[in-house]
């Protein structure tokens, strides 16, 4: 099969587009015929050696944790799933990935695929809108009637945050840049800060928010002027980063590092699937150039979540 694979840690050039073996299915595993899988920030830490100690990977590896297809094969005990099912999953970071022809993967991470959305978009899904419903419910304990700040809301993440916030009742207060203005309204966002035009913290200065919810790597600084946008007693979390160590005034902070989950994500599904959640893919690209992709993001340049097609 064809695959994207390093053979060490180092820039995008370590990425090569080349034969490998076609996985099998192992005890308690199927095997995944790969429609697309999904970039992710992550990727590039890991492919460059910068979170070796926290999500160390055996070369040559296979790259994309967010997949979707179709099970081809199954193994040994595996129940509940058929050949021929469309399914997405959130694989392990450190396993081998979805940035290949085929992938084995546990058959406790799959989810039925969305019905109503193209199997290749669906890759868009697992990851980023599991990260979004943790950040929201779990960490910020947002309830309906209460405010929340998303900044960096135009990413995949944050697309998914807004809408979900928006659907559970809270009140919406989006950054992005213009270009995202109008998908995010149409998400549900209440207001739109355009942080290209003025600093988020100025903007919002003197207002504070039932909870923060940070996408955007900020520095110690920024950081602590995004806190102070908390009301009292309320919530500061990132996906990013630490919020401050004492922000006082009550403010819980918490960090996100997202877990697979296959039932919450087969809830997510079940929002797609009513029309209730929207999945935004900004592109496809083939799975051969997942290096041009690599560089993209490094430079800003990429415009949203990409999905790779074998």
């Amino acid at each position: 099969m064809k695959a994207v694979r390093y053979h060490s840690y180092g820039d995008s050039d370590v990425l090569v587009h080349e034969e490998a073996e076609r996985p099998e299915a192992a005890a308690g595993q199927v095997v995944i015929e790969v429609a697309a899988s999904a970039f992710s920030p992550l990727d590039l830490a890991i492919r460059a050696g910068l979170m070796r100690e926290v999500f160390p990977v055996a070369f040559p590896h296979i790259p994309n944790y967010d997949v979707s297809g179709v099970v081809v094969e199954l193994g040994e005990g595996v129940s509940g799933w058929s050949l021929g099912d469309r399914v997405v999953a959130f694989l392990p970071a450190t396993a081998p990935g979805g940035a290949a022809e085929y992938v084995a993967a546990s058959a406790e991470l799959l989810a039925a695929a969305p019905r109503e959305v193209d199997l290749v978009d669906a890759a868009a899904l697992p990851s980023v809108a599991l990260t979004a419903r943790e950040s929201l419910f779990e960490h910020a304990e947002l309830e309906a009637g209460q405010s929340i700040l998303i900044n960096g809301a135009g990413g995949a993440v944050g697309g998914y945050a807004v809408q979900l916030a928006a659907r559970a009742g809270a009140s919406v207060t989006a950054t992005a840049s213009e270009r995202s203005a109008e998908r995010l309204r149409s998400y549900g966002a209440d207001e739109i800060v355009d942080h290209t035009a003025t600093p988020v913290t100025e903007a919002l200065a003197g207002r504070r928010f039932d909870a923060v919810l940070n996408l955007v790597r900020t520095d110690p600084e920024a950081t602590a002027r995004l806190a102070d946008l908390v009301a009292d007693g309320g919530a500061f979390v990132s996906t990013t980063g630490p919020g401050p160590e004492e922000p006082g005034r009550g403010v819980r902070t918490a960090q996100v590092f997202v877990r697979g989950d296959a039932a919450r994500l087969a809830e997510l599904v079940a929002d797609v699937d009513r029309g209730e959640l929207r999945i935004h893919v900004a592109e496809r690209r083939p799975l051969s150039e997942l290096a041009e992709v690599h560089d993209a993001a490094v430079s800003g340049r990429l415009p949203g979540k990409t999905v790779l097609v074998p």
